[in-house]
C-alpha cells in the first residue's frame, strides 16, 4: 500500500490549505477522471463528445492545424452549429502561425460558431506576444471536460509512410464538479480575447446532485505572473516522501525548483525524470541536457525517450498525487503563459499514471555519469552520456516562441546572476553562460567591425518601443479623460 502523500493526521489539514493556496485552487469531490494516452484516444473521445453535444461546446487549443484531423474537428464543430448546438473556439495566434488561416474557420462562421485568437500582435503592447494561450481543453454540454498536453494536429499522430510513430502524449476525460471549473476557465481566456462569454445555454440534463465518482482533485487554470502551478510543484517535491516521477516535454528547470528536486532525492526520495531524447525545439533540448549533471550528482534520474516526440507533461508522487495538463516545468508554462492542469489526489489514478511511467521507461534511455580519464593520465572527469546504445533519433521541425523563450530566459537569468553576483551560480548555469559569453563577444565583434549592421536594428527596435509606448500613454490618457467626463456628468 503506498505510503500517503499527506498523511491522515491534525496537520493534513493544514497540509491541504497550504496545497490550495499554492495552486490557487480548492480540492473538489465527487469527480470521475480518465486517463487518456497519446492522440488517436484523445481524437477519439473529444470528437464522440462534440458529435454527441445537445446544447454547447467550448474547444481551447494552442494549435488547430488545417490537416486531415484539424479539419475532421472542424466539420463536427459545423455539423453541431448547425444544429443548434453553441460552438465557441479560441485558438492561440503564435499556435496556429503558418498551421491554419483565418479562411479555416469561415464554414464554422458561416454555420453561427464563434472563433477567437488569442492574443495577436498588437499596437501598444510591443512585447505582449510573449504571453501566450498553451492550453488544450474541451468542454461539452457542461458535462464532460477534457484537458491535455495534445494540440489538434495530425503530427501527434505520427506518420507511417515515414516510420515515424505517433507522439507520446497524456490527458484525462472528467465529470463531476470539475467540469464547471473547466468552464470557468474557458470564460477567462474567452472573455480576454473580447466581449464576456454569453450565459451558457443549460446542460441538456441536470447535473446529478450525487457524486459521478470518488476522486479528489484541483483544476488549475494558470494565468501569466499568477504562478499557481509552479508554487504547487515546489510544494509537492518537498512533501514528496518516497517517489517524484516527472514527464516534461521541454524541461528547463529554473535554480529553486531544481534544488527542491536535488533535497528530495538526497533525502531518499526516488525522483525519476523522463525528457525527450528528439525535441521539435532543439534549442530547448539542448538547455534541458546543459542541466542533467547537478540532477545525477544527486541521485535524481534521468530517462530520454526513444520515439519521435514525448510532448506530455505529468508529476506522479507516492502513487497518492498525479498531476495532467499541459504546463511543462519551464519559465514560460509558470510565469507566461495561459496554462491548465489537473491535480488528482487519488491513489487509483496516481497508480495508473504510475504504471504507465513504467512502460515508458521501457522506450527510453537512462543517462548516467561515467568516469572518464584524462588525456594527460593523471585523474579523472565525470561525463554525462546514454547509459546504453540508443536507437537514432528522429529531427523534428518548428515549435513554440514561448518554449524557446523558457531557453533565453534561463541565459538571461544566468547571466544576470553573474554580473549582480546576486546568487551562488551552480552547474546548471555553465552552459547558459558560455551561450551568454559567446553572444555578447560575437555582438561585440560585429559592432566593432560593422557598426551599422548594429545601430540600424537597435534604432530600429528604439523606432518600435517609442511607437508602442507613445500609444499605450494616448490610450491610458484618453481613458482618464473618459472617467472624468462621465464623472462630471453624474454631478
Amino acid at each position: 500500500m503506498p505510503t500517503p502523500l499527506i498523511p491522515p493526521t491534525p496537520s493534513r489539514l493544514l497540509a491541504e490549505q497550504a496545497l490550495s493556496r499554492a495552486a490557487g485552487a480548492p480540492l473538489l469531490s465527487g469527480n470521475a477522471v480518465q486517463l487518456l494516452i497519446d492522440a488517436a484516444a484523445h481524437y477519439e473521445a473529444w470528437l464522440a463528445a462534440i458529435r454527441g453535444a445537445q446544447h454547447r461546446v467550448l474547444l481551447e487549443n494552442y494549435i488547430v492545424r488545417d490537416d486531415e484531423v484539424g479539419r475532421a474537428f472542424r466539420d463536427a464543430l459545423v455539423e453541431r452549429a448547425r444544429s443548434g448546438v453553441f460552438i465557441a473556439v479560441v485558438t492561440d495566434w503564435v499556435g496556429c502561425l503558418g498551421q491554419s488561416r483565418r479562411s479555416f474557420w469561415a464554414p464554422l462562421h458561416a454555420a453561427g460558431g464563434e472563433v477567437r485568437v488569442f492574443n495577436p500582435p498588437r499596437l501598444g503592447q510591443p512585447l505582449g506576444w510573449i504571453s501566450r494561450d498553451h492550453r488544450k481543453l474541451l468542454v461539452v454540454d457542461g458535462v464532460q471536460g477534457f484537458l491535455s498536453g495534445v494540440c489538434i494536429s495530425a503530427k501527434w499522430l505520427g506518420d507511417e509512410r515515414r516510420n515515424v510513430p505517433p507522439w507520446r502524449d497524456t490527458g484525462v476525460a472528467l465529470q463531476g464538479p470539475a467540469v464547471a471549473e473547466l468552464e470557468a476557465a474557458f470564460a477567462q481566456s474567452w472573455g480576454e480575447t473580447g466581449a464576456a462569454l454569453r450565459p451558457l445555454p443549460a446542460a441538456p440534463v441536470p447535473v446529478p446532485e450525487s457524486p459521478v465518482g470518488e476522486v479528489s482533485l484541483r483544476v488549475i487554470a494558470t494565468q501569466p505572473s499568477t504562478a499557481g502551478t509552479y508554487r504547487l510543484d515546489q510544494l509537492i517535491a518537498s512533501m514528496a516522501r518516497k517517489t517524484l516521477w516527472l514527464t516534461d516535454a521541454y524541461f528547463v528547470g529554473v535554480a529553486p525548483y531544481v534544488q527542491a528536486l536535488i533535497a528530495a532525492a538526497r533525502d531518499g526520495v526516488d525522483v525519476r525524470l523522463l525528457v525527450p531524447g528528439s525535441s521539435d525545439i532543439p534549442a530547448v533540448a539542448g538547455m534541458s541536457r546543459s542541466g542533467y549533471r547537478p540532477l545525477l550528482k544527486a541521485g535524481i534520474r534521468v530517462f530520454e525517450w526513444n520515439g519521435s516526440m514525448l510532448h506530455a507533461k505529468t508529476a506522479v508522487a507516492d502513487g497518492q498525487w498525479a498531476r495532467v495538463g499541459s504546463s511543462n516545468l519551464n519559465i514560460a508554462s509558470w510565469l507566461g503563459n495561459h496554462e491548465i492542469d489537473v491535480a488528482v489526489e487519488d491513489d487509483g489514478f496516481a497508480g495508473q499514471l504510475a504504471a504507465q511511467y513504467e512502460k515508458d521507461l521501457g522506450n527510453a534511455t537512462e543517462i548516467v555519469l561515467a568516469s572518464r580519464r584524462r588525456r594527460n593520465g593523471q585523474g579523472s572527469s565525470e561525463q554525462v552520456r546514454s547509459s546504453e546504445a540508443r536507437p537514432p533519433r528522429v529531427r523534428h521541425a518548428g515549435g513554440s516562441s514561448g518554449r524557446a523563450a523558457a531557453g533565453a530566459l534561463r541565459i538571461a537569468n544566468s547571466v544576470g546572476a553573474a554580473l549582480t553576483n546576486r546568487r551562488v551560480l551552480g552547474d546548471t548555469s555553465s552552459s547558459p553562460l558560455m551561450i551568454g559569453a559567446g553572444v555578447l563577444l560575437a555582438l561585440a565583434v560585429v559592432a566593432f567591425l560593422w557598426p551599422a549592421w548594429i545601430g540600424w536594428p537597435f534604432g530600429v527596435i528604439a523606432a518600435w518601443f517609442a511607437l508602442n509606448l507613445g500609444i499605450r500613454s494616448w490610450r491610458v490618457r484618453k481613458r482618464r479623460w473618459r472617467e472624468l467626463r462621465d464623472a462630471g456628468d453624474d454631478d
